[in-house]
């Protein structure tokens, strides 16, 4: 017969790799108490054991009347959280459109494999613009590894903003931005319709699951167009 610990802590891994594969998304209610101790054959004291430890680490929250859900996914360690640019265009009340230039599935190169931090795989490479209201708003690279994130080969991502639908199927647990200002040139003065030398902003950033970096995207706005705001309480 197992000790209570180990069932325990086989809960908490079946139930995490559920979490973090995508099999259970955001929202979703996951069996109840009952329903875990019979399938585990354990005690009611050790299913609360396995989900506390979850609910703690923000990927399972409790809420009254609804049972035990799958947490939106939320940021740690940054400044900012991830925004969904077709949402923030929307709150704007400015109409939203897609423009997909670029969609290849790859073997990673050096390039990919230093950005993502693998040692080799397929990546699939993406390059689009969002627009807001008829005006380039972003300029958009995105590599997304698929070996952490298989399913993104079969998306339709001239109809979906990758960074959308990553957030709405892809549990993550930590991000890393970087943001820089340079004087645009090349291709940022084509897809963004701005002047050369016109001032932008690039948001870089990464996401990833445990030890796993499931994707690296660039995103260039024009200076005069775009504004970070982070709001913040003691």
């Amino acid at each position: 017969m197992k000790h209570s610990g180990a069932i325990h802590a086989q809960i908490r891994r079946e139930l995490e790799a559920r979490i973090m594969s995508g099999e259970w998304k955001p929202g979703t209610r996951i069996p109840y108490e009952r329903q875990l101790m019979a399938t585990y054959g354990c005690s009611r004291m050790t299913v609360n054991r396995a989900l506390r430890v979850l609910i703690e680490a923000g990927l399972l929250e409790s809420r009254r009347r609804a049972g035990t859900i799958v947490s939106q996914p939320r940021i740690q360690r940054a400044a900012l959280e991830i925004p969904d640019i077709r949402d923030e265009i929307a709150q704007q009340g400015e109409s939203y459109r897609l423009d997909l230039d670029r969609r290849e599935i790859r073997s990673a190169t050096a390039e990919d494999r230093r950005l993502l931090q693998i040692d080799d795989g397929e990546v699939l490479a993406i390059e689009c613009r969002h627009h807001a209201g008829g005006r380039a708003y972003a300029l958009e690279r995105r590599l997304i590894n698929l070996g952490a994130v298989p399913e993104a080969a079969d998306v339709d991502f001239a109809a979906e903003p990758p960074g959308s639908w990553l957030l709405a199927n892809i549990p993550w647990t930590e991000a890393e931005h970087r943001i820089t200002a340079f004087n645009a040139g090349g291709k940022e003065l084509v897809a963004l319709g701005i002047a050369a030398g016109a001032a932008c902003m690039a948001l870089e950033r990464w996401t990833w699951r445990g030890d796993e970096r499931i994707t690296y995207a660039r995103q260039v706005y024009p200076g005069d167009r775009y504004a970070l705001v982070a709001h913040f309480q003691p």
